[in-house]
């Protein structure tokens, strides 16, 4: 029985050149602008011509590509080590896309796709997995294929954001600083049409403060505030621009709670430019902790999410 995984994310540059692809795949994708496809074309065409000046210029801040490719493959070789599965990765936006990896799939019986969002949204989840279905149609592949929708209280996942925020506090007191869950925003019209994503980050929330409560971590006060806000149209609230300016403790943790991986949304737009912002309004501290990555809990949690999805 030959099996695969194959981790379902959005992708990142892996050089400067794709900075252009990335920004208009992803403008392109109906799960992000609904508008017909010509439309959609012609918004994503516009978009991108006003972003990848300033978009190249984050990404050689941040040596020339996304870290997301690089911290996903050592997932990918420490998960390879206690699994009996070749893995692998398809990205949305970037190579290697869906199709280029299942061109090595062909002769795999079980292909496990695991998407690395934890909470279910069309705009990530959804489209991932359509064009991942898409591709094993066109190819004509006959393996018997799982994924999942969403996996956010699993409890080795909270556990990798726990230690992840207490790597970030070291041997300080918790009681003198704010803790910021960040999640990537939303259009308020994709959550009003249903969408899932703003829920299950709730509940994540709500997760991850009992499990620091559990483990004797008392912050401040704990929060949740949305990034990356783009354009126009009113986004889901409160953005973090808003909760730093509101904080009365000038001591702030921030973790990204929407991503498994760290990618320029973390490390760029939280720790830079948002740490601007911190600057500005007069913060002592300003810490940005990382995502899961590599962490051995988050290992755990994708083995214990294949060997589940394995048994049935």
């Amino acid at each position: 029985m030959k099996r695969a995984v194959v981790l379902l994310n959005m992708g990142g540059p892996n050089n400067l050149d794709e900075v252009e692809v990335f920004l208009n795949n992803m403008f392109n994708d109906k799960r992000i602008i609904s508008a017909p496809k010509p439309i959609r074309m012609m918004i994503a065409k516009l978009i991108t011509w006003q972003r990848k000046k300033e978009a190249k210029s984050n990404y050689e801040a941040l040596g020339g590509k996304s870290p997301l490719v690089g911290y996903t493959k050592k997932l990918m070789s420490k998960l390879e080590t206690g699994i009996d599965a070749t893995v692998h990765m398809a990205m949305r936006y970037t190579p290697p896309y869906s199709r280029d990896t299942l061109q090595g799939l062909k002769n795999v019986d079980e292909i496990y796709a695991i998407p690395l969002y934890p909470h279910y949204s069309s705009t990530t989840t959804l489209s991932s997995i359509e064009d991942f279905e898409e591709s094993i149609k066109k190819q004509g592949i006959h393996a018997k294929v799982k994924t999942l929708h969403s996996y956010y209280r699993h409890p080795d996942y909270i556990a990798a954001s726990i230690e992840r925020i207490k790597e970030t506090l070291g041997n300080d007191d918790p009681g003198g600083f704010e803790l910021v869950f960040s999640a990537h925003g939303l259009p308020q019209k994709i959550i009003d049409n249903g969408d899932h994503y703003q829920r299950h980050i709730k509940y994540n929330v709500y997760h991850a403060r009992k499990a620091l409560l559990e483990a004797g971590i008392k912050f401040h006060k704990t929060h949740l505030a949305y990034q990356s806000r783009l354009g126009p149209l009113k986004w889901i609230r409160p953005y973090l621009e808003d909760k730093l300016k509101s904080l009365k403790k000038k001591k702030v943790i921030i973790y990204p709670i929407a991503f498994t991986i760290d990618n320029s949304e973390t490390e760029f737009e939280l720790d830079v430019e948002y740490r601007e912002i911190a600057d500005e309004v007069g913060f002592e501290e300003y810490r940005v902790a990382k995502a899961p990555n590599d962490h051995p809990s988050f290992v755990k949690c994708i083995t214990d999410i294949y060997e589940s999805m394995k048994a049935f």
